[in-house]
């Protein structure tokens, strides 16, 4: 597969700083490294995002960054939680200071736009956090950062048509049918579909508690059935993904229609 020419970490140093000429918008994927079932790599998390953002880098001529592949660690009712091997997560303090340090290095560079990418639901209010240090930090009138968790962009249409029995909200999709659809588009070779699992939904209360409680969760590690998961799907919610958060990448950092 040909690397995509916005990958930051396949250019060499002048390139890159040729790019930035533009000024452009520098992508900046987020995830984890977290079980996801029987069926998907401990990756997903920071691969999705890491996709997505190129396809959107792509049609707004922007850059991207290298994920953060390690994210805030794995809940329970959101991801499975820290009983299952493969997941490593880090103190929510870690996680802020980690994209403090990225988003003051990209500054420094040159870079007036940035777009955090993520991809695992309990990172928000530490990524939230450390754009705020960064932003302070750096005292930079001109810098313009924005977070976006993918999810969000799915619009009722799509949503309608991916889930068709309805939609649980993210929380319960964790391995499920909107991650395992997606890899399949993006990458179908790190899908064991022979695995899928197709467990009942969890069963959990609406809270949480230390230690946690591995009884709760589905043993395979999806929370709900992963079975109707397609590539055709994942191709729908890619093209969603594609529309609707390259409107709002042009939107807030004024880049127009064209």
């Amino acid at each position: 597969m040909p690397t995509p020419s916005c990958r930051m970490a396949e250019m060499t140093w002048p390139e890159y700083a040729e790019r930035l000429r533009a000024n452009p918008v520098v992508f900046l994927p987020t995830g984890m490294v977290e079980q996801h079932g029987p069926h998907l790599p401990l990756g997903v998390d920071f691969q999705l995002p890491l996709a997505i953002a190129t396809l959107v880098a792509e049609e707004a001529d922007g850059l991207v960054a290298p994920a953060v592949n390690y994210g805030y660690k794995s809940m329970p009712r959101t991801g499975g939680g820290p009983h299952f091997p493969g997941s490593i997560g880090l103190d929510g303090a870690t996680l802020s200071a980690v994209l403090r340090d990225i988003i003051r290095e990209l500054v420094r560079h040159g870079v007036q736009r940035i777009c955090v990418l993520d991809g695992h639901v309990e990172n928000r209010w530490f990524l939230t956090e450390g754009i705020d240090l960064a932003v302070r930090e750096t005292g930079t009138e001109s810098l313009r950062v924005v977070c976006m968790q993918h999810w969000d962009f799915l619009d009722d249409a799509t949503l309608a048509e991916v889930f068709p029995a309805g939609y649980a909200g993210i929380d319960m999709e964790h391995a499920a049918i909107l991650e395992t659809s997606l890899m399949l588009h993006f990458h179908p070779g790190l899908v064991h579909t022979d695995r899928v699992a197709d467990n009942a939904p969890m069963d959990a209360p609406d809270y949480d508690t230390w230690p946690a409680r591995p009884e709760w969760i589905p043993q395979t590690g999806s929370l709900v059935s992963a079975a109707p998961a397609s590539h055709a799907k994942g191709a729908l919610v890619a093209e969603c993904y594609r529309r609707n958060i390259s409107a709002a990448v042009r939107r807030e950092f004024g880049l127009g229609t064209d």
